[in-house]
C-alpha cells in the first residue's frame, strides 16, 4: 500500500496535466437547533466555523465534501464562502469556491411510523434519518469547477435492494413490522452523483454519509443499514449491479461503464475494528473498479493513539490511517472517512489532515472529532 503523511503541491508534473485535490471533512458541529448554523454563519465571527475554514484554507482542496453541514431552505453554502473561507483565517490564504450545492436529506424528516419499535411515534428516530430537526447533519459540496446534483437517491427504498440485509429478533422475527419494511428508505441522509465538468470531461463526485452502526440493539439495525447504504455505491458504480436502483426522478440503472468518479464521506466503517457488520467498507476497499492503493495518513493520528492509549491499544489496524477521534475509553481512532477514485484516474498523493504536536495547524484539529481526507487525481 502507499500512503503520505505530508501536503505536496496541487502543480502536476506535465503542462498537458491538469492535477485536482478533492477532499471530504465531517465538521461535527453538533447543533441541535433548526437555523442555527445559518444564524452562526452570518456573523462570520464563530470560532469554530473560523477553525473548519483554516484547515480548508490550508489543505487547499479544489473539489470538498462537507458532512455534518445542515441543510434548509436558506442559501448557507454562499454564506461559508463569503464569510468564512474567502476571509483570511488564523494567518491562512482565503480560498474562493465559484460553484457549492446542497439539497434536501432524510435526516430529520419525520416518517410518521415507529422506526425504533419503542411504541411512540416522533421520536428523532423516527425520521427517516436520525435527527432532531429537518436537515440537520446535512451535505455541501465546494467546488472550483462547474457541478449539477445529477442523481440523488434520497427516496429509494432498502427493500428493493436485492439480498438486503434483514433486520431480525433474537427469535428469527423480523423486527421492522411490514408497514415499515415497505416503505423505509435505505438512505440515512441522501446518496448524490455530484458530476463535476474539469477541462471538458466528467467526473462523478458520488458522495454519502451512511448512519454508524451503533446506537441500536442486537438486531443491529444502524451496522446493517450502514452496510447497504454503503453497498449502494458498490452497486450503482457497476453496471452488472446497478440494473435495480431507481432515483428519485425514477431514473434506472447506475453509472455507464468507463465513468471516472471519486467516492467520498464519512462511511461510518473501519476496516478493521469498530462495530460495522461483515466488513462494510470492504464492498468498496476491495472493489475491481476503485483504486484504494493510496491510503491517507498522517503523523498526528499515530501519535494520538499512543497518547490516548485506552480502546486504541486493542485495535488491529495501522493507527496512522485513522480519520476519526473518539471515546478512549469504549470506542477508540477509527479510519471512517473516504475519499475514494476509480481505477481509471491517477493518483498522486492523498493523506489526513491530522498534525502532530510539533506540526503546523494542530491547534486547528480539536473542531472536528473527524479530520479532513484529501487526494490529488490527475485529469
Amino acid at each position: 500500500m502507499i500512503y503520505f503523511s505530508a501536503i505536496p503541491s496541487t502543480q502536476a508534473e506535465d503542462e498537458n496535466t491538469l492535477q485536482i485535490r478533492i477532499a471530504t471533512f465531517n465538521i461535527a458541529m453538533g447543533l441541535n437547533t433548526e437555523g442555527d448554523l445559518y444564524t452562526r454563519l452570518q456573523s462570520g465571527e464563530d470560532k469554530a466555523l473560523q477553525k473548519v475554514a483554516a484547515v480548508i484554507q490550508m489543505v487547499r482542496p479544489d473539489v470538498l465534501l462537507i458532512n455534518e453541514f445542515d441543510w434548509s431552505a436558506l442559501d448557507s453554502t454562499r454564506l461559508f464562502v463569503d464569510h468564512y473561507l474567502n476571509k483570511p483565517q488564523f494567518g491562512n490564504k482565503a480560498i474562493q469556491y465559484s460553484y457549492a450545492l446542497t439539497d434536501e436529506v432524510n435526516t430529520g424528516l419525520d416518517s410518521g411510523l415507529d422506526l425504533n419499535n419503542n411504541g411512540k411515534l416522533a421520536d428523532a428516530a423516527d425520521a427517516w434519518g436520525f435527527g432532531q430537526f429537518h436537515g440537520q447533519y446535512g451535505m455541501a459540496v465546494f467546488s472550483q469547477f462547474p457541478l449539477n446534483l445529477s442523481r440523488s437517491f434520497q427516496f429509494f427504498k432498502w427493500k428493493d435492494m436485492p439480498g438486503a440485509l434483514q433486520v431480525m429478533n433474537a427469535d428469527g422475527s423480523f423486527f421492522y413490522p411490514d408497514e415499515v419494511r415497505e416503505q423505509l428508505r435505505l438512505s440515512s441522509k441522501s446518496h448524490w452523483d455530484v458530476e463535476l465538468t474539469i477541462a471538458g470531461q466528467s467526473l462523478h463526485f458520488l458522495v454519502s454519509h451512511p448512519t454508524p452502526p451503533v446506537f441500536d440493539g442486537p438486531e443491529d439495525r444502524n451496522g446493517l443499514r450502514n452496510h447497504d447504504e454503503i453497498r449502494l455505491w458498490a452497486d450503482y458504480i457497476d453496471p452488472n449491479r446497478a440494473g435495480y436502483l431507481y432515483d428519485d426522478s425514477g431514473i434506472k440503472g447506475g453509472l455507464a461503464g468507463g465513468e471516472n468518479f471519486v467516492i467520498a464521506g464519512d462511511l461510518n466503517a473501519d476496516p478493521v475494528d469498530g462495530e460495522s457488520s461483515r466488513k462494510a467498507i470492504g464492498q468498496l476497499l476491495d472493489h475491481p473498479l476503485i483504486n484504494s492503493l493510496c491510503v491517507p495518513a498522517s503523523a498526528g493520528a499515530v501519535q494520538a493513539g499512543e497518547a490516548q492509549a485506552g480502546k486504541n491499544l486493542e485495535h488491529q489496524g495501522n493507527p496512522a490511517f485513522d480519520t476519526g477521534d473518539f471515546n478512549d475509553e469504549y470506542v477508540g481512532n477509527m479510519r471512517i472517512d473516504y475519499v475514494l477514485p476509480s481505477a481509471s484516474l491517477k493518483v498522486t498523493a492523498c493523506g489526513v489532515f491530522w498534525p502532530a504536536p510539533d506540526e503546523p495547524g494542530h491547534d486547528l484539529i480539536d473542531v472536528s472529532d473527524h479530520h479532513l481526507v484529501w487526494l490529488d487525481i490527475e485529469i
